[in-house]
């Protein structure tokens, strides 16, 4: 009789815990999508992955070219523009992509298309094609950028013979 309870009581607790995690998951799940924070134990806990773009474009639909040939080196770039601030006319030599972090980016091709680049939103550079970028914004654009690149290669190459309007 005794081993009989034994199981009865494992059987309860855990049927019980089971269904206060999948309570407390239902919780975070309906949480997330409102957009609003729920207190969750450390154990309950999930790493969470959105995958932000997955493209073999640049931003203005151009196709990106193939990898370099030889030992790679990547690159991560932390920029900051402030408010205001215009960067010249450049173009990357090297693939590269980022997250836009704070604010609001325009890039602008020297062919006049432009693309506004939203907080958390992520962007692929044009490559070996001219452009710069504008922080038309209120507040600085803090922006991580990726490249992939080879040892020695510049990033980006600067124009200063095209005058910024």
């Amino acid at each position: 009789m005794k081993k009989i309870l034994n199981w009865v009581l494992a059987a309860t607790l855990i049927c019980g815990a089971s269904i206060m995690t999948s309570c407390k998951e239902k919780q975070v799940q309906q949480a997330q999508e409102n957009n609003t924070e729920v207190q969750v134990a450390d154990s309950a806990k999930k790493v969470v992955s959105t995958e932000l773009i997955r493209t073999d474009k640049s931003w203005d639909g151009v196709e990106l070219p193939d990898y370099l040939q030889g030992r790679p080196e990547l690159v991560a770039v932390k920029y900051v523009f402030p408010a205001g601030k215009k960067l010249g006319w450049h173009h990357h030599p090297v693939m590269n992509y980022g997250i836009l972090v704070q604010g609001e980016l325009t890039i602008i091709g020297q062919d006049g298309k432009e693309k506004v680049v939203h907080e958390g939103e992520a962007v692929v550079e044009m490559v070996n094609t001219i452009h710069h970028g504008e922080n038309r914004g209120d507040k600085d654009v803090i922006l991580y950028m990726f490249y992939l690149s080879q040892e020695g290669k510049e990033l980006a190459v600067q124009h200063p013979e095209i005058p910024l309007e």
